[in-house]
Protein backbone atom coordinates (compact mmCIF):
# COMPACT_ATOMS: atom_id res chain seq x y z
CA UNK A 1 0.00 0.00 0.00
CA UNK A 2 1.25 3.47 -0.78
CA UNK A 3 2.40 5.82 2.24
CA UNK A 4 0.62 8.46 1.33
CA UNK A 5 2.09 11.16 3.99
CA UNK A 6 4.73 11.49 1.93
CA UNK A 7 2.82 13.12 -0.66
CA UNK A 8 2.23 16.85 0.02
CA UNK A 9 0.21 17.72 -3.11
CA UNK A 10 -2.29 15.81 -5.18
CA UNK A 11 -2.54 16.11 -8.61
CA UNK A 12 -5.30 15.38 -10.82
CA UNK A 13 -6.78 14.98 -14.47
CA UNK A 14 -10.00 16.32 -15.19
CA UNK A 15 -12.06 14.98 -18.16
CA UNK A 16 -12.70 11.56 -17.41
CA UNK A 17 -11.66 11.84 -13.54
CA UNK A 18 -13.34 14.17 -12.07
CA UNK A 19 -15.69 15.08 -14.95
CA UNK A 20 -17.96 12.87 -17.04
CA UNK A 21 -16.89 13.60 -20.58
CA UNK A 22 -17.80 10.68 -22.24
CA UNK A 23 -21.52 11.46 -21.41
CA UNK A 24 -21.18 14.41 -22.72
CA UNK A 25 -19.19 13.65 -25.44
CA UNK A 26 -21.85 11.20 -26.57
CA UNK A 27 -25.24 12.85 -27.17
CA UNK A 28 -23.24 15.35 -29.01
CA UNK A 29 -21.56 13.44 -31.44
CA UNK A 30 -24.96 11.46 -31.55
CA UNK A 31 -27.57 14.34 -32.14
CA UNK A 32 -24.81 15.06 -34.99
CA UNK A 33 -24.51 11.95 -37.20
CA UNK A 34 -28.56 11.76 -36.35
CA UNK A 35 -28.84 14.70 -38.23
CA UNK A 36 -26.90 13.63 -41.51
CA UNK A 37 -29.38 10.34 -41.31
CA UNK A 38 -26.39 8.49 -40.60
CA UNK A 39 -26.75 5.23 -37.46
CA UNK A 40 -23.78 5.00 -35.52
CA UNK A 41 -23.47 3.31 -32.04
CA UNK A 42 -22.28 5.08 -28.88
CA UNK A 43 -19.40 2.78 -28.37
CA UNK A 44 -18.26 3.81 -32.18
CA UNK A 45 -18.49 7.54 -31.52
CA UNK A 46 -16.29 7.28 -28.45
CA UNK A 47 -13.55 4.77 -30.79
CA UNK A 48 -13.69 7.48 -33.21
CA UNK A 49 -12.57 10.50 -30.55
CA UNK A 50 -10.42 8.71 -29.10
CA UNK A 51 -8.37 8.22 -32.57
CA UNK A 52 -8.80 11.73 -33.88
CA UNK A 53 -8.28 13.67 -30.32
CA UNK A 54 -4.77 12.37 -29.96
CA UNK A 55 -4.05 13.69 -33.64
CA UNK A 56 -5.05 16.94 -33.60
CA UNK A 57 -3.50 17.61 -30.80
CA UNK A 58 0.15 16.46 -32.17
CA UNK A 59 2.29 18.79 -33.92
CA UNK A 60 2.06 22.48 -33.78
CA UNK A 61 -0.41 23.71 -30.44
CA UNK A 62 -3.95 24.57 -31.11
CA UNK A 63 -5.99 25.30 -28.82
CA UNK A 64 -8.85 22.63 -27.17
CA UNK A 65 -11.31 24.45 -29.09
CA UNK A 66 -9.89 23.72 -32.29
CA UNK A 67 -9.02 20.27 -31.42
CA UNK A 68 -12.48 19.53 -31.01
CA UNK A 69 -13.71 21.61 -34.05
CA UNK A 70 -10.84 18.99 -35.66
CA UNK A 71 -12.38 15.83 -34.28
CA UNK A 72 -16.18 16.60 -35.06
CA UNK A 73 -14.41 17.50 -38.95
CA UNK A 74 -12.76 14.14 -39.02
CA UNK A 75 -15.74 12.03 -37.92
CA UNK A 76 -17.71 13.60 -41.01
CA UNK A 77 -15.18 12.53 -43.40
CA UNK A 78 -15.13 9.33 -42.10
CA UNK A 79 -18.83 9.00 -41.90
CA UNK A 80 -18.91 10.76 -45.39
CA UNK A 81 -20.85 14.05 -44.22
CA UNK A 82 -20.20 17.46 -43.96
CA UNK A 83 -20.79 19.21 -40.65
CA UNK A 84 -22.43 22.96 -40.58
CA UNK A 85 -20.26 25.45 -38.65
CA UNK A 86 -22.99 25.01 -35.81
CA UNK A 87 -21.99 21.45 -35.58
CA UNK A 88 -17.94 21.87 -35.36
CA UNK A 89 -18.80 24.64 -32.80
CA UNK A 90 -21.02 22.23 -30.64
CA UNK A 91 -18.67 19.72 -28.73
CA UNK A 92 -16.62 22.55 -27.00
CA UNK A 93 -20.04 24.58 -26.23
CA UNK A 94 -21.23 21.09 -24.32
CA UNK A 95 -18.02 21.00 -21.94
CA UNK A 96 -19.77 23.98 -19.60
CA UNK A 97 -23.01 21.00 -19.34
CA UNK A 98 -20.95 18.41 -18.59
CA UNK A 99 -21.20 16.76 -15.18
CA UNK A 100 -18.84 15.76 -12.48
CA UNK A 101 -19.05 11.93 -11.44
CA UNK A 102 -21.29 11.65 -8.24
CA UNK A 103 -17.92 10.77 -5.68
CA UNK A 104 -15.95 13.49 -7.15
CA UNK A 105 -16.92 16.49 -4.89
CA UNK A 106 -17.46 14.81 -1.73
CA UNK A 107 -13.48 13.27 -2.48
CA UNK A 108 -12.15 16.48 -3.63
CA UNK A 109 -13.32 18.29 -0.72
CA UNK A 110 -12.35 15.67 1.53
CA UNK A 111 -8.60 15.65 -0.17
CA UNK A 112 -8.17 19.25 0.57
CA UNK A 113 -7.94 18.85 4.19
CA UNK A 114 -4.94 16.74 3.94
CA UNK A 115 -3.11 17.91 0.47
CA UNK A 116 -2.25 20.70 -2.19
CA UNK A 117 -4.85 20.17 -4.86
CA UNK A 118 -3.51 20.11 -8.36
CA UNK A 119 -5.29 20.25 -11.61
CA UNK A 120 -3.44 19.09 -14.83
CA UNK A 121 -5.73 18.90 -17.57
CA UNK A 122 -5.65 18.79 -21.59
CA UNK A 123 -8.04 22.00 -21.75
CA UNK A 124 -8.12 25.90 -22.38
CA UNK A 125 -8.35 28.08 -19.56
CA UNK A 126 -11.48 29.29 -19.79
CA UNK A 127 -13.03 26.81 -20.49
CA UNK A 128 -11.53 24.72 -17.08
CA UNK A 129 -12.85 27.82 -15.90
CA UNK A 130 -16.36 27.10 -16.39
CA UNK A 131 -15.88 23.22 -15.13
CA UNK A 132 -14.53 24.70 -11.87
CA UNK A 133 -17.61 25.76 -11.00
CA UNK A 134 -19.15 22.70 -10.69
CA UNK A 135 -16.07 20.89 -8.98
CA UNK A 136 -16.83 22.90 -5.40
CA UNK A 137 -13.36 23.32 -4.78
CA UNK A 138 -10.33 25.91 -4.90
CA UNK A 139 -7.34 24.09 -6.18
CA UNK A 140 -4.19 25.44 -5.15
CA UNK A 141 -3.03 25.38 -9.02
CA UNK A 142 -4.30 25.14 -11.98
CA UNK A 143 -2.04 23.71 -14.97
CA UNK A 144 -3.24 23.81 -18.25
CA UNK A 145 -2.93 22.97 -22.05
CA UNK A 146 -3.25 26.02 -23.65
CA UNK A 147 -0.26 27.39 -20.73
CA UNK A 148 2.17 24.79 -21.57
CA UNK A 149 1.36 24.61 -25.19
CA UNK A 150 1.63 21.40 -25.51
CA UNK A 151 -1.06 18.14 -24.80
CA UNK A 152 -0.45 15.20 -22.30
CA UNK A 153 0.83 12.38 -22.89
CA UNK A 154 3.57 15.23 -23.49
CA UNK A 155 5.89 14.70 -20.88
CA UNK A 156 6.60 18.70 -20.74
CA UNK A 157 2.98 19.18 -18.83
CA UNK A 158 3.78 17.30 -15.95
CA UNK A 159 7.72 18.64 -15.86
CA UNK A 160 6.24 22.12 -15.95
CA UNK A 161 3.91 21.22 -13.29
CA UNK A 162 6.75 19.85 -11.00
CA UNK A 163 8.19 23.32 -11.67
CA UNK A 164 5.42 25.72 -10.79
CA UNK A 165 3.98 23.96 -7.92
CA UNK A 166 7.87 23.74 -6.94
CA UNK A 167 7.95 20.02 -5.66
CA UNK A 168 10.20 17.12 -6.40
CA UNK A 169 8.39 14.03 -7.79
CA UNK A 170 8.31 11.37 -4.70
CA UNK A 171 5.95 14.74 -2.69
CA UNK A 172 3.36 14.88 -5.70
CA UNK A 173 1.04 12.14 -6.05
CA UNK A 174 -1.06 11.73 -10.22
CA UNK A 175 -4.31 10.57 -9.85
CA UNK A 176 -5.98 9.98 -13.66
CA UNK A 177 -8.35 7.73 -15.71
CA UNK A 178 -6.31 7.51 -18.76
CA UNK A 179 -3.64 5.68 -18.80
CA UNK A 180 -2.60 7.15 -22.36
CA UNK A 181 -3.02 10.63 -21.44
CA UNK A 182 -2.11 9.95 -17.62
CA UNK A 183 -0.48 7.26 -16.04
CA UNK A 184 2.42 6.26 -18.29
CA UNK A 185 3.94 10.05 -18.72
CA UNK A 186 3.64 10.09 -15.19
CA UNK A 187 5.33 7.20 -14.89
CA UNK A 188 8.16 7.94 -16.95
CA UNK A 189 8.66 11.17 -14.64
CA UNK A 190 8.96 8.80 -11.33
CA UNK A 191 5.75 10.36 -10.08
CA UNK A 192 3.18 8.02 -8.31
CA UNK A 193 -0.01 7.38 -9.95
CA UNK A 194 -3.11 6.53 -9.32
CA UNK A 195 -5.21 4.92 -11.95
CA UNK A 196 -9.28 5.53 -11.22
CA UNK A 197 -10.69 2.65 -13.77
CA UNK A 198 -14.15 4.31 -14.09
CA UNK A 199 -14.36 2.20 -17.40
CA UNK A 200 -14.98 -0.87 -15.72
CA UNK A 201 -14.70 -3.13 -18.33
CA UNK A 202 -16.10 -1.33 -21.08
CA UNK A 203 -13.86 -2.35 -24.24
CA UNK A 204 -13.97 0.96 -25.91
CA UNK A 205 -13.90 4.33 -24.20
CA UNK A 206 -12.66 7.67 -25.31
CA UNK A 207 -8.92 7.22 -24.51
CA UNK A 208 -6.59 5.24 -26.39
CA UNK A 209 -5.79 2.26 -24.52
CA UNK A 210 -2.08 1.84 -23.45
CA UNK A 211 0.34 -0.35 -21.45
CA UNK A 212 0.96 1.37 -17.90
CA UNK A 213 1.33 0.44 -14.82
CA UNK A 214 -0.20 2.61 -11.81
CA UNK A 215 1.01 2.29 -8.67
CA UNK A 216 -2.59 1.97 -7.13
CA UNK A 217 -5.68 1.44 -9.15
CA UNK A 218 -9.62 2.14 -7.49
CA UNK A 219 -12.74 2.09 -9.17
CA UNK A 220 -13.57 5.61 -7.60
CA UNK A 221 -12.46 8.57 -5.65
CA UNK A 222 -14.71 7.07 -3.01
CA UNK A 223 -12.69 4.27 -2.31
CA UNK A 224 -9.22 6.40 -2.52
CA UNK A 225 -10.33 8.78 0.24
CA UNK A 226 -10.91 5.62 1.75
CA UNK A 227 -7.79 4.32 1.68
CA UNK A 228 -5.66 7.28 2.48
CA UNK A 229 -8.21 7.71 5.83
CA UNK A 230 -7.85 4.11 6.89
Amino acid sequence: MLKFNQFEALSFDCYGTLIDWENGITPVLQKIVSDHQIDCDEQQLLKFFSEYEPIAQSGKYQNYKDVLREVVQKIGERLEFEPTISELESLWKSIETWKTFSDTVEALQALKQKYRLVIISNIDDDLFAQTAQQLQVEFDDVITAQQVKSYKPTLRNFEFTLEKIGLSPDKLLHVAESLYHDIAPAKQLGLTTVWVNRQQGKEVGATQPTAAEPDLEVPDLKTLVSLINS
